[in-house]
């Protein structure tokens, strides 16, 4: 929402996490922009009992503050466009917009703003932060890991990272459902987020 390995951020309070032994990677540190043509946010939410349906958001616009020697003082932000969601099928698209889901029109953006980051082991890293959907600002936390860093075919400084998170949907409002015939609900509460983050350092 995607999210990484942070520094400080004026808009936002940070509480840096002592982190243990890992791979040095102090030539991070500095501000990226997410490459949005290169990366994906997506999730995932059970479908009547049986399977999942899978979506992405195609428009959003995020950074991140680096912080390659202490991964603790890093932060990051993401602002997700909601009218961009897509599951591959427009009726239930045009669904997720309305007021029994995301209500687009009256809360457009889905916003995350870290609070803490922190390093597990060698290249997995935690961050915790703000989720804010539907007008309602709830805590989440990010499991990460870096996957890389190169300079591409024109120069630019990449960085890469991937993550996962578990939400409760209903602890933001998202309450609609329908009951089955057969017994338990259409949609589940549970959602898992997934980033795939491909990011470029600011000149």
């Amino acid at each position: 929402m995607g999210l990484f390995n942070r520094t400080k951020n004026t808009a936002t309070t940070v509480t840096a996490v002592e982190a243990p032994a890992g791979p040095d990677l102090g030539h991070l540190t500095g501000d990226w922009a997410i490459d949005t043509t290169h990366s994906e946010v997506g999730f995932s939410v059970r479908h009547a009992m049986v399977t999942n349906v899978k979506g992405r958001f195609t428009e959003y616009d995020g950074k991140l503050h680096l912080d390659g020697t202490t991964p603790g003082n890093s932060t990051a932000e993401l602002v997700i466009k909601v009218a961009s969601i897509d599951t591959n099928q427009t009726q239930r698209d045009e669904h997720l917009r309305t007021g029994d889901f995301f209500a687009a029109e009256t809360h457009p953006e889905i916003r995350f703003r870290s609070t803490s980051a922190e390093r597990l082991r060698g290249d997995s890293y935690r961050l915790t932060g703000e989720l804010t959907i539907k007008g309602t600002t709830r805590p989440i936390v990010l499991d990460l890991d870096y996957t890389g860093s190169a300079t591409d075919a024109y120069g630019a400084e990449r960085v890469g990272f991937e993550g996962t998170a578990v939400l409760d949907r209903t602890d933001w409002g998202l309450t609609y459902n329908a009951a089955l015939e057969t017994g338990g609900v259409l949609i589940g509460e549970k959602v898992k987020l997934s980033f795939d983050i491909s990011a470029v350092k600011a000149a």
